[in-house]
């Protein structure tokens, strides 16, 4: 598989620190739940159903058939649209700043959560080969598993840098992560108004990319 190109890196990094941002607005808002972080949901949905509070444990569900419901969509824009990368992220952004104008209007946290969670399961739809996501921009497992294996490679005499490109979008997303909580005082609207303001400026950014290329 060939590494992608230094510009393609840093907006998966970019796109990784909003994916921690977005996540830890989330998170705040629901009190204890997830927009990117399905394998959590998972887990806590499993739980929840298991000491009877189905109620909630729908919500697990929905928050994960929400993030599926963006990859399949993000998958068939890649799929049938040229420039797709510039119309997912796009609308990625139109999505988050959706949520963050019903969030100003009060409307029910679950739907804006909702919102998000399309948004950034449709986000690891821009890197793809053989069907497959190439950077695992929303989620960290796949991406520790990527580090763990790269620092393997270092000290077994293989590939040097193999370890930097995950340990980056990693620490991307911690950053993101931190800077949503503390984003998230001045309340989800702005919080969100601001990850989306993000987002449009990386579609531009693509979207030059792409002329370019």
């Amino acid at each position: 598989m060939k590494d992608i190109d230094r510009g393609a890196l840093t907006l998966s990094a970019v796109l990784a620190g909003v994916a921690g941002f977005v996540d830890a607005v989330g998170f705040l808002d629901t009190g204890g739940f997830f927009v990117s972080f399905m394998s959590g949901n998972s887990t806590q949905g499993a739980v929840d159903l298991l000491r009877g509070d189905a109620s909630v444990a729908l919500v697990s569900a929905g928050l994960i058939a929400a993030f599926v419901g963006g990859v399949a969509v993000g998958g068939i824009v890649s799929a049938r649209t040229a420039r797709s990368q510039t119309w997912v992220v796009a609308g990625a952004a139109g999505a988050v700043a959706l949520a963050a104008a019903l969030s100003l209007a009060g409307t029910a946290t679950l739907w804006r959560v909702a919102l998000l969670a399309a948004a950034m399961g449709a986000l690891n739809t821009l890197f793809l080969a053989d069907g497959r996501a190439r950077v695992a921009i929303t989620y960290s497992t796949g991406t520790l598993v990527s580090l763990g294996l790269g620092l393997a490679s270092l000290v077994t005499g293989g590939s040097r840098a193999a370890w930097r490109r995950p340990l980056l979008l990693w620490s991307a997303l911690v950053c993101g992560a931190v800077i949503g909580g503390l984003a998230h005082g001045l309340g989800s609207a702005a919080a969100l108004g601001t990850a989306a303001a993000v987002l449009a400026a990386a579609a531009v950014v693509v979207a030059v990319r792409a002329r370019r290329g």
